[in-house]
């Protein structure tokens, strides 16, 4: 993993990411990991977990992982969040 984030982190166009997320992915791994993306992006706005499990139609286990991550004390999830811009 370690590997991975520095090379990704060395890559700056965004366009070159996702190309290499979709040939490295699956589609049905693509397809999870962008989905916990969303659902950790919409706990970084504030929304409840049954909101989201609402509006994304997923049941509230799908989202407990990411909650979990995202409101651990130091969160890497929280940080990256803060620095994102709004969408």
């Amino acid at each position: 993993m370690a590997d991975i984030a520095r090379t990704l982190a060395r890559t700056r166009r965004p366009g070159a990411v996702e190309r290499v997320l979709r040939e490295l992915l699956t589609r049905s791994e693509a397809e999870k990991l962008s989905l916990r993306w969303e659902i950790v992006r919409l706990l970084s706005e504030g929304k409840s977990q049954r909101t989201i499990a609402h509006e994304l139609g997923v049941s509230l286990c799908k989202i407990t992982r990411g909650a979990r991550e995202f409101h651990k004390e130091g969160s890497a999830l929280r940080k990256v969040f803060r620095r994102q811009p709004a969408s």
